[in-house]
């Protein structure tokens, strides 16, 4: 991961959901559909930041879901106003809290956490935000078949293998600039997916880089183009396939 993983904007509208606990960790939740659920697997940003919040709701109204963001992080969150002050980006250990935060440690918590949800809900939809885009593509697994469907956004530490093993519905929303999830994987990606028997929507974003989905300017008519159409991709194939 880099520095891509960092920057972006905070936006100005304010969550509608609450704070509770589900399998044991913090979790946002908004939204009261008892059959259908969308789990977002957040940033670097963690669970508190308040434009992944903004989203849930967003996908909560418009899907008709229950929408989780739970915390993938132990408790330790990256301070949202770091987003906004690239001088403060130095002080971010990123290597120590990736080790902290690795694969082998929060994958069989998200597994965890999407067996539970998966047995208070018919049918559940995933998606993934850079961190949390590897761990979509665990949960869309042959092995897994937690999810019906999955959504992964600008994904970072996404190898091959993971790639090759979905064996659910999955939508791919690609920035045109973006060295985590690098020409070589979307490449990758587009000979791969098609041959695994599965639906496959990849979206291609021109002019927008790492992050955009989630940490784009409103202000900069491009990007807000482009996290609208983001937005809009995910709520119809939610729509598709937990409907």
């Amino acid at each position: 991961m880099s520095d891509c993983c960092l920057r972006g904007f905070q936006w100005d509208a304010q969550p509608a959901g609450h704070d509770m606990k589900v399998a044991g960790r913090d979790c946002y939740v908004t939204g009261s559909n008892p059959d259908i659920a969308i789990i977002i697997l957040h940033d670097l940003f963690g669970w508190t930041f308040k434009n992944t919040r903004i989203l849930a709701d967003q996908y909560a109204e418009e899907v008709g879901a229950t929408v989780y963001i739970p915390d993938l992080f132990g408790g330790e969150v990256i301070p949202a106003h770091v987003v906004l002050d690239q001088s403060l980006w130095a002080s971010i250990n990123l290597p120590s809290f990736l080790r902290r935060n690795s694969k082998a440690v929060r994958g069989p918590e998200i597994v965890e956490c999407a067996t539970l949800l998966r047995a208070r809900h018919s049918r559940i939809g995933v998606i993934g935000f850079c961190y949390g885009g590897w761990g979509a593509f665990r949960l869309g697994s042959r092995e897994n078949a937690l999810a019906a469907c999955i959504v992964a956004a600008h994904p970072t530490q996404l190898e091959k293998a993971e790639i090759e093993n979905v064996g659910v519905p999955v939508q791919v929303l690609a920035p045109q600039r973006d060295p985590m999830f690098t020409e070589e994987l979307k490449a990758f990606s587009n000979q791969v997916i098609p041959t695994l028997g599965v639906a496959y929507d990849y979206q291609y974003f021109p002019g927008v880089e790492h992050g955009f989905a989630v940490r784009g300017s409103p202000e900069i008519e491009g990007e807000r183009r482009a996290m609208e159409r983001a937005k809009n991709a995910a709520v119809l194939w939610f729509r598709q396939w937990l409907k």
